[in-house]
């Protein structure tokens, strides 16, 4: 990329334009990619301003350049409350499938994207209910799940929450027969 101090400087004042205290620190330019390193975690806001920045740039192709993104982690979430032998299907236990057409049908869950297959596991022998573990993509703020936290939805005439939770390292097993 030609003239990238000046690139930098250019982005950074119209970033101090709109009262942003984030600063490019450095730019880069491939074939497919532009990468823009900052002085701290963007909004995307930030990421709207340099992006049309360097749309207007004659010396990037912007044509093979992907759309842009911030980076994103991984937040972990549980929905409790959802029976697992749903009341209209007798005799079978709820799918990944069946909780995620529940989640597509619902606004909340709008804007998020799924890291990997939902996880359907029964609360205790003796009880009807079940624990949906999600893995979400989210910004590095945490927004995506903070707003989804304590949040509660209707599955029938039941009411499911939605909490936080710790990484899921998978489905526990039994610690008595294993």
């Amino acid at each position: 990329m030609k003239n990238s101090l000046l690139h930098i400087a250019n982005i950074n004042q119209s970033l101090k334009n709109t009262k942003s205290e984030v600063l490019v620190d450095f730019i880069c330019s491939d074939i497919a990619y532009v990468t823009v390193i900052t002085n701290k975690v963007m909004a995307q806001s930030d990421l709207y301003i340099i992006e049309n920045y360097i749309k207007k740039v004659d010396d990037i192709n912007t044509i093979n350049v992907e759309a842009s993104q911030l980076s994103q982690s991984k937040s972990y979430l549980k929905v409790i409350g959802i029976p697992y032998y749903p009341h209209n299907l007798p005799n079978k236990c709820l799918t990944p499938n069946d909780v995620e057409d529940i989640i597509k049908q619902n606004q909340i869950f709008d804007n998020i994207v799924f890291v990997s297959k939902l996880q359907v596991i029964k609360v205790s022998p003796k009880s009807d209910i079940s624990i949906i573990w999600i893995d979400i993509w989210n910004v590095q703020s945490g927004s995506k799940a903070k707003s989804l936290i304590n949040r509660c939805f209707n599955v029938g005439r039941f009411i499911a929450t939605i909490q936080g939770a710790n990484m899921n390292p998978g489905i526990p097993q039994c610690k008595n027969c294993w």
